[in-house]
């Protein structure tokens, strides 16, 4: 049933514009520029990121206090904290004897035999594969196109052992993802490109599941075209409902959010996606209004924290994109859009959607918005809004959230993906903000310093490690340290 202008309207009258959601991350709200301003306490003069000891055990504000230099010069991070290289594309090798291969994205955790953890990781490789020096190996039997590059690897780690090898190979420009709740992975391809296009073999733009835990139910891959073909981003699972939410990353014109809805009588499961057909179910985009019944174009609009959209869905007319983009398939009026959907998160009953950044393609500008969509009510509501950041080179401040992760011990993981200074920072139940790592492998040269964005930031089963990568040369790194539950500040 969808939620009409006049019933939202109705709602807001009775609750107010701001729904009060409960939950892990609850009230999370920024003013305008507020990730901008840290919190930590000075006294963490010990150590360099690299396992000493130091005042951060007994720190007592939000956050870890301040990232301590690496003298490696990779990894800063706040004084008890250390991090493992647990791959690096072009030095540690796959069970095959090939290079790990580069550019990490989108990773996702699982819990393994014998007390190990596995890990599903994207590599997000565009193009033809002479493009790349290390491109994902195209492994027999897991190859969809074997002219494209991408793919997935999947590492199993058990104390200092880690073994890695080809979960999926001949995909391109995988990015994000997500894991399922029957314990799968979901690689997406952010790309259009078809046969023809750039070299490749078989038209790409599809999402593929891949079994960490089952090497033989990857044998064959084949796209899940139920789910449209377009710039794919990210993706959850409704595990009450049985929706698929994904997100698009694309321009010209912006990107939506979509949401498929199972076909009746489809029970989810291990390898169930790849047996429906390539019409199976319903494939919607979003379509927002306000509490005056008004449509909102772009999510860009919203300007403050706080601010709640009601949500409709609308058909996508075809979903393999024959002629058309997905997007393009819309008029203007008929559906919502944002500039750089990104990173998607299941929790609190609902799924974190990350919009990167807005500029003079969209109708507002921000560095950053995070939202919650909450399917029981059907709305969407903007928990974080990140302002301009004035000079991205200058460390102190956040800009451009990417991947996104909730954590165990309250509120947000977020990898930044802008220009600058890089990090990892988290964001409190009330919306304080404090910085987890930083990125000190300068891929630049010293006059002109260049630094990787972080991708794929995610804690292991038991919520000790959180996982993250360095997307180019593409490093998988773990951290371990004092974690405490984050007060709301």
């Amino acid at each position: 049933m969808s939620l009409t202008r006049r019933d939202f309207a109705r709602q807001s009258a009775i609750t107010g514009a701001g729904v009060a959601l409960a939950g892990t991350v609850g009230a999370l709200a920024t003013a305008p520029n507020a990730l901008a301003s840290t919190e930590s306490e000075d006294g963490a003069k010990d150590g360099h990121g690299n396992g000493h000891d130091g005042p951060a055990h007994s720190h007592g504000g939000v956050g870890y206090g301040p990232l301590l230099p690496d003298p490696d010069g990779i990894l800063a991070l706040p004084a008890g904290f250390s991090y493992r290289i647990v791959t690096y594309s072009g030095r540690t090798k796959l069970e095959s004897g090939e290079f790990t291969p580069s550019n990490h994205d989108g990773t996702a955790t699982f819990d393994g035999p014998r007390g190990a953890t596995l890990l599903v990781n994207n590599h997000e490789l565009a193009g033809p594969r002479a493009n790349w020096p290390h491109p994902v190996p195209l492994t027999e039997g897991l190859v969809y196109d074997p002219a494209a590059s991408g793919g997935c690897t999947v590492v199993e780690v058990r104390g200092e052992h880690v073994a890695e090898w080809v979960g999926i190979a001949g995909t391109a420009t995988n990015c994000a993802g997500g894991h399922t709740p029957w314990g799968t992975w979901l690689t997406c391809e952010e790309t259009e490109d078809k046969a023809g296009v750039n070299g490749m073999t078989k038209d790409h733009g599809y999402v593929f599941e891949v079994d960490p835990s089952d090497r033989r139910a990857n044998r064959a891959p084949k796209p899940v075209k139920a789910l449209g073909r377009y710039a794919h981003e990210a993706v959850v699972v409704d595990p009450r409902r049985g929706h698929l939410y994904l997100t698009e990353d694309a321009a010209g014109p912006n990107g939506s959010l979509y949401r498929w809805t199972p076909p009746h009588g489809f029970r989810h499961g291990r390898g169930k996606l790849r047996t429906l057909a390539d019409d199976a179910g319903v494939l919607q985009a979003f379509k927002c209004f306000d509490s005056g019944g008004r449509f909102v174009d772009d999510l860009s609009r919203a300007t403050r924290t706080g601010t709640v959209y009601g949500v409709d869905w609308v058909d996508v007319p075809d979903r393999d994109a024959k002629s058309l983009s997905v997007r393009k398939q819309f008029a203007d009026g008929q559906v919502t859009r944002a500039r750089k959907l990104e990173g998607m998160w299941w929790g609190d009953g609902g799924t974190y959607i990350v919009s990167s950044y807005a500029r003079e393609e969209s109708p507002g500008r921000h560095d950053g918005q995070v939202w919650f969509y909450d399917p029981g009510r059907r709305t969407l509501t903007l928990k974080v809004l990140i302002g301009i950041n004035p000079d991205p080179s200058v460390d102190g401040a956040f800009d451009s959230p990417d991947n996104i992760t909730v954590s165990p011990y309250g509120g947000l993981v977020i990898a930044e993906d802008g220009s600058g200074v890089q990090h990892l920072f988290g964001a409190t139940d009330s919306g304080r903000t404090y910085p987890v790592a930083r990125n000190e492998l300068n891929i630049g040269t010293a006059e002109a310093p260049s630094y990787s964005e972080f991708t794929g930031v995610t804690f292991s089963p038991d919520g000790k490690t959180l996982y993250a990568n360095i997307q180019e040369p593409g490093i998988m790194l773990a951290i371990t340290g004092p974690w405490k539950r984050q007060k709301r500040g």
